[in-house]
């Protein structure tokens, strides 16, 4: 009975062990890649412009030293995007509208007298039709995300991805009375495929990246002091910032970290912009 009891005895506890350690690998790689099985975005501000902004790379400088960048004239509208050379900081919040969190952050971007750049999902529009127009009237830019954010129907075909584009752009325009040229690949176009980012670009939307954020949309975000030095430490010696935050519905720390985060962009000189 003892002879063959051992085995079986050790094999269990070679077992926990190994169900233990695989426990604890599965934990960091769930913090190194995030919710949605990512790798979290790195950041290098080496550059005078944004490592990741509008469009094509090669238009990058062209586009910040020539101060305004036009759409082109065949573009479903004629836009604007504003770049300078000098320290700019562009807010840009990803996801909303929510009826809990938009408001909120709306309310402190008006008491500060910043604009900032909404990309939009379409489906949390359609019902806070309210947010929207309220974007737009403060002078906000609203412009695309998704209309479903839903990354296997989205990216299953440069088709689909249009399909996304346009059924957002509809309910953009449906409010505001203007479609937008400017888009944010769910996601971020980091990892995509050339004939995805092809599509969006022929289609006339000039897509934008980030070059900071304040990780609210990480596990283990933290709360408002956490995104907030995740902002300043992700742009670091930037002159030209592309902040990444969020406003769905679960960022209760992002409203009041941005009041933080703009009185700290103020106070080191910078201007704020819009796409």
């Amino acid at each position: 009975m003892t002879e063959t009891a051992q085995p079986y005895c050790m094999n269990r506890k070679y077992f926990a062990a190994a169900a233990a350690i695989l426990a604890v690998a599965f934990a960091v790689l769930w913090v190194a890649y995030g919710l949605e099985g990512k790798t979290r975005q790195t950041f290098n501000c080496a550059q005078s412009i944004p490592t990741l902004a509008v469009l094509p790379s090669n238009e990058y400088e062209e586009a910040f030293s020539s101060g305004i960048q036009t759409y082109p004239a065949d573009a479903q509208t004629t836009e604007k995007v504003s770049h300078t050379t000098e320290k700019t900081v562009y807010l840009t919040f990803d996801d909303g509208p929510s009826d809990r969190i938009t408001p909120k952050i709306l309310d402190i971007l008006d008491s500060e007298n910043v604009k900032a750049t909404f990309f939009i999902v379409g489906q949390q529009a359609e019902r806070r039709r309210y947010l929207i127009r309220r974007e737009a009237e403060s002078g906000h830019t609203v412009a695309v995300h998704s209309y479903t954010h839903d990354y296997k129907k989205i990216y299953r075909s440069p088709q689909s991805l249009i399909e996304d584009i346009d059924r957002c752009n509809d309910v953009i325009e449906s409010i505001t009375g203007r479609r937008s040229c400017v888009y944010r690949f769910p996601g971020g176009s980091y990892g995509l495929k050339s004939d995805i980012i092809a599509a969006a670009a022929e289609h006339g939307m000039r897509y934008v990246d980030w070059n900071a954020s304040t990780r609210d949309a990480e596990w283990g975000a933290g709360g408002t002091d956490d995104l907030y030095r995740n902002a300043v430490e992700t742009s670091a010696n930037c002159n030209n910032i592309v902040l990444l935050s969020h406003d769905s519905t679960d960022k209760k720390y992002t409203p009041e970290a941005t009041r933080k985060i703009i009185k700290y962009y103020k106070q080191k000189g910078y201007t704020f912009g819009t796409f």
